[in-house]
């Protein structure tokens, strides 16, 4: 009986382990009742299923479905969360309040941003219930339209689309750190973060997950504390969140429109769980929960953090900064004085370790999957023993500093934007495409607010990519070539053209 079990249900597919030990041929079943196991069930159950060549030192190249899930739901959400603030929250209220001098038209507009981001973020959870699988929009594009949609969303990612926000993380990280350290150079700390993150990573996943939880925490309890002490600190009486006579023309204006574009950039990052669904446990309750749970406390932490720098610092001393950026530094002065400027760049520079950490994480995540599905890309899915794939984390980690060293990260993030909201706004109206196409899969979490939810992010995606492109249409010929590229990585790495069953 027991070892029809193993025949019926291989480890790989199992989200429980046997119990056991494991061997390097793989678990060593534990005797019942003081009785060892026949041997033919002691063969099955230690048969190693490796459907492909192993790298030297790496024990399965197909991870993700043999890995043991232990990634928890408070982990999950700290991705999530870790993933989303960076230094976006800490600058763009300096670009803001110049065309919406309104405290409660900027309120309503991080709220507006976080209700989007909560709306994508409902989808996600449906497909990966649904489609419990690592990847992202890899693995979602690739099973609901064609494994080659898939494979363009997965290239933008592991090229580009993690490794330059993790560059521009990093150089945002240098510059803050100036602050406190000038005899430094901001590059040298920039490199310097994302290979000590990367070094973390390396040494193995329990490692990871215990730098990923505390530095996460540690990052949200310094943010409370600064929200907290803007609403002790003197308000000035200029700023009111209360509606006024304007307001509602300015909520109905182009800037608030525009402005909104800069905010869903700060939100972007709420579906990071979905990258990482096979290291989580269960998967199907969990990964929906932690982008829901994740984004609402990001909510919490913007519109707090906008609130508390409006309240204690005046519009008018804002419009007159050089560098708009600086708001955050700026605001700091007037919560806690003189040294306030450093107390702020200090809380973001730990704020963007956790971040940069996050990417580390789950960007190399996808070239796994994608390496797993695709013969010319399978050494990046090798793990080492405990589960850690090496290669893929260093070669996303190189491409961020090449983007580092070059300068060019503000360039390539500003051209792959648009690709990146195509790619998300795909993955949200294959919702409803499998509502309409398969009505009868199981979807153990079903997106609240369905139809609404999926369409509103559709339509503020929509106006987003109509925007970058109206605005830089440049930068966006040269997203769409780098997507076009992918079409020559996909067929020389064994793609095919026809759709199979892709699961």
């Amino acid at each position: 009986m027991f070892a029809f079990r193993f025949e019926e249900e291989p480890f790989e597919g199992r989200q429980n382990p046997p119990k056991g030990r494991r061997t390097q041929f793989g678990w060593k079943p534990k005797m019942q009742s003081g009785k060892p196991m026949n041997n033919s069930a002691v063969l099955i159950a230690q048969r190693p299923e490796m459907p492909f060549p192993t790298q030297p030192g790496v024990s399965n190249t197909n991870p993700s479905r043999s890995a043991i899930p232990s990634v928890s739901l408070m982990t999950a959400i700290c991705i999530v969360v870790a993933n989303m603030v960076g230094v976006g929250v800490f600058t763009s209220l300096g670009f803001q309040v110049t065309g919406l001098p309104s405290g409660f038209v900027i309120v309503c507009l991080w709220t507006l941003g976080g209700v989007v981001a909560l709306s994508g973020a409902l989808s996600y959870g449906e497909l990966a219930a649904a489609l419990p699988r690592s990847g992202g929009e890899y693995h979602f594009l690739s099973r609901i339209f064609h494994p080659m949609l898939g494979f363009l969303a997965g290239w933008t990612s592991a090229t580009v689309g993690f490794a330059a926000p993790m560059a521009l993380a990093a150089m945002a990280f240098g510059t803050y750190m100036q602050q406190l350290a000038p005899w430094v150079s901001p590059l040298t700390l920039s490199v310097a973060l994302v290979w000590g993150t990367t070094a973390v990573h390396l040494a193995g996943l329990r490692r990871g997950v215990l730098f990923q939880d505390w530095s996460t925490i540690l990052k949200v309890g310094l943010i409370l504390a600064l929200i907290c002490a803007g609403f002790l600190a003197r308000k000035i009486p200029e700023v009111s969140f209360l509606p006024m006579g304007k307001d509602w023309h300015l909520i109905m204006g182009g800037t608030f429109a525009v402005s909104l574009n800069y905010v869903m950039y700060a939100y972007s990052g709420w579906n990071a769980s979905t990258y990482i669904v096979n290291e989580i446990r269960d998967p199907q309750r969990n990964v929906p929960r932690s982008v829901l749970l994740g984004t609402l406390v990001v909510i919490v932490l913007y519109v707090g953090v906008n609130a508390a720098f409006l309240r204690t610092t005046p519009i008018t001393a804002i419009d007159a900064l050089k560098n708009p950026e600086n708001v955050s530094l700026l605001a700091g002065q007037y919560v806690f004085g003189n040294a306030g400027g450093k107390i702020v760049a200090g809380l973001i520079c730990l704020g963007l370790v956790s971040a940069v950490s996050s990417l580390v994480w789950i960007g190399s995540r996808v070239s796994v999957v994608m390496g797993e599905d695709l013969p010319g890309l399978r050494l990046l899915a090798g793990r080492s023993e405990d589960g850690t794939p090496r290669l893929a984390i260093v070669v996303q980690s190189a491409i961020a500093t090449i983007l580092l060293l070059s300068g060019t990260f503000s360039d390539v993030l500003l051209y792959i934007q648009m690709a990146l909201t195509l790619f998300s706004a795909l993955t949200v109206l294959g919702v409803i495409v499998l509502r309409i196409r398969e009505p009868g899969l199981e979807r153990p979490y079903r997106t609240w607010g369905y139809p609404v939810t999926p369409l509103v992010f559709l339509a503020v995606s929509g106006f987003m990519m109509y925007y970058t492109v109206r605005q830089y249409p440049w930068q966006s010929l040269a997203g769409l070539g780098t997507i076009l590229a992918g079409l020559i990585v996909y067929f020389a790495t064994g793609g095919k053209l026809k759709r199979e069953e892709h699961v």
